[in-house]
C-alpha cells in the first residue's frame, strides 16, 4: 500500500472541510486542530478584514483558515523548497487571489513584508509559529523570532500570536508588545501578545 499524504482540513468559514495537503512531517509539524480550533475561538469574529501574516508557514493551514473565516488577505513566508511547493498548491485550492507566498529566510521576509503594510489602513495579525523539531540551534530561532517583534514599529498591528514549545518561558514584553495569556496544548503553546 502506498504511503498516502499527509493532510489536513478547513475547521470553519467558507472554505470548511477543504483539503490541505501538509509537508512531509520531519520538516514541519502541522498544528494540531484542538490549537487551531482554540486559536481561532479566541480571534473570531475580529478576524473578519484583517491581514493576517503567517511566518514560519509550512503548508499555510493557519493562515488559509484565516482567508476562510474573513480575512482580507494573508502572507505566507516559508523557507523550505518542498513546504513552499505544497503552500503554494493550497493556496491556489483555497483563494489565490487573497494569497501572497513568499520562499525564504523569515526573519528577512517577515519584517520585510510588515514594514511595507505600515501606511495601510488595514489591521494586521502576525503568527509566529517556530519550527521547534530541531533541537540543535532552537534557543536561537526562538531569540531570533522574539527579535523580530521587538523591532516591530507598525502601530497598525492587532496581535502577534507565536505558537511555541510549552516548556519554553515566553517574554512578559517584547518591544512595544506585552505578553495578554498563553493557552496550553500539550506540548505546544499559544502566546498572544497586544500592544502595552
Amino acid at each position: 500500500m502506498k504511503n498516502s499524504k499527509p493532510t489536513t482540513k478547513i475547521i470553519a468559514g467558507k472554505y470548511k472541510g477543504k483539503v490541505l495537503e501538509l509537508p512531509s512531517l520531519d520538516v514541519t509539524r502541522s498544528s494540531k486542530s484542538r490549537l487551531k480550533e482554540s486559536l481561532f475561538n479566541v480571534l473570531q469574529f475580529d478576524i473578519i478584514d484583517k491581514i493576517f501574516i503567517e511566518a514560519f508557514a509550512g503548508s499555510g493551514s493557519i493562515g488559509l483558515e484565516a482567508i476562510s473565516r474573513g480575512a482580507k488577505r494573508a502572507y505566507f513566508v516559508e523557507l523550505d523548497k518542498n513546504s513552499y511547493k505544497i503552500l503554494t498548491k493550497n493556496c491556489k485550492t483555497i483563494e489565490p487571489d487573497s494569497c501572497q507566498t513568499m520562499m525564504g529566510d523569515t526573519f528577512v521576509q517577515t519584517p520585510a513584508t510588515i514594514s511595507s503594510l505600515k501606511n495601510s489602513n488595514d489591521e494586521l495579525i502576525i503568527y509566529i509559529d517556530p519550527p521547534f523539531d530541531y533541537r540543535e540551534g532552537m534557543e536561537e530561532i526562538y531569540n531570533k523570532s522574539f527579535q523580530m517583534i521587538e523591532n516591530i514599529e507598525n502601530e497598525n498591528i492587532f496581535i502577534v500570536i507565536v505558537e511555541h514549545v510549552s516548556t519554553l518561558d515566553m517574554p512578559e514584553v517584547l518591544g512595544k508588545f506585552v505578553l495578554n495569556k498563553t493557552k496550553k496544548f500539550g506540548k505546544s503553546s499559544l502566546s498572544y501578545y497586544t500592544y502595552k
